[in-house]
């Protein structure tokens, strides 16, 4: 069978989810659960995983993670392994513990953390292991809305400042967005992935493609997706301002600078940093002046929608693409 195709590069966001072998469960007892997440604090700790949100099902476990050093292959390998020892010791068992490799989406995290975070956390309760979310020990959503002490490992700021810039208010509103939903009727957000892994809207799955997979690697893998590829550290914004600039004749400063007169260089390269830069819309909108993020969005969709009007100008945009991304 045809393996999935691994993207890594610094600072992707996936939601991580191993099964156990033919579903068996992987979590017996307290003390294994226990386990796990002792080997997950040790993957932050080795690997620089930054681990935003996880649920320990009796025969999965979900994880949405990030990467700053493009290694998720490498660190979740060592975390299944390293489990998996103890498991088989600890019951007096062999044999494989997990079903195969782990699956991981790639995701747009502006787009798609709230939702997979809540998604996660529901988990026990389509499950009918709890009754609310905060009725499971074994998942962050606990931490997450400060009924406990959060462990030192888990990031909770990045997670809930999408939410309030005040954590107590945060934990409040992820709390009330969490559960005003039917777990029953959620949508599983795997159901959007395209070509099956890549979670993010239209900007995002094209920046991939784009950028992080050749034509030989795609060609290749659309017979049989079988190979891993490592991907190059994605361009700055400060890259994207200076080649923009130089196509339109300015000067950074005149791209920075905020004015009731449209600014075509200026919108040209806030469509570029969303494409290749890897930032968030709220960390573009802040280096281009504190730009909100309705402002980038109507940006984004003015700019996609002239390129798809016009031949000459998406030229324009595709030299500046590969000055971008090459240089």
């Amino acid at each position: 069978m045809a393996r999935p195709l691994r993207i890594e590069y610094p600072g992707a966001f996936y939601h991580a989810i191993n099964r156990g072998n033919a579903r068996e469960k992987i979590f017996l007892n307290n003390r294994d659960r226990e386990k796990f997440l002792e080997y997950l604090a040790l993957s932050v700790e080795r690997f620089s995983l930054i681990v935003h949100s996880y649920c320990l099902m009796d025969n999965h476990y979900h994880l949405l993670v990030e990467t700053p050093e493009a290694n998720i292959s490498r660190a979740m390998r060592w975390l299944n392994a390293s489990y998996a020892v103890y498991f088989n010791i600890k019951h007096k068992r062999s044999g494989h513990l997990f079903q195969g490799r782990f699956k991981a989406f790639i995701v747009n995290a502006d787009e798609y953390l709230q939702i997979l975070s809540r998604y996660i956390h529901l988990n026990p309760v389509r499950a009918t292991l709890a009754n609310k979310p905060e009725d499971y020990k074994w998942s962050s959503y606990n931490a997450l809305i400060g009924k406990v002490k959060e462990p030192k490992w888990l990031a909770m700021n990045f997670l809930l400042s999408h939410f309030h810039k005040t954590q107590k208010r945060a934990m409040q509103l992820f709390q009330k967005y969490c559960e005003e939903d039917d777990a029953e009727t959620l949508n599983n957000p795997s159901q959007d992935a395209v070509h099956g892994f890549i979670l993010g809207n239209t900007h995002f799955v094209k920046w991939i493609q784009d950028t992080l997979l050749s034509s030989e690697c795609t060609a290749h893998n659309e017979k049989e997706i079988s190979q891993l590829k490592k991907i190059r550290l994605r361009p700055t914004v400060e890259k994207v301002v200076e080649e923009v600039g130089k196509e339109f004749g300015l000067q950074a400063k005149d791209m920075l600078r905020t004015g009731k007169k449209r600014n075509r260089a200026r919108e040209i390269a806030i469509y570029l940093s969303q494409l290749h830069t890897g930032l968030t819309g709220k960390e573009i909108g802040e280096y281009f002046g504190h730009v909100s993020g309705a402002r980038i969005s109507m940006v984004l969709k003015k700019i996609t929608s002239d390129v798809e009007a016009s031949a000459a100008f998406k030229k324009v945009i595709e030299k500046l693409a590969k000055r971008i991304v090459n240089n």
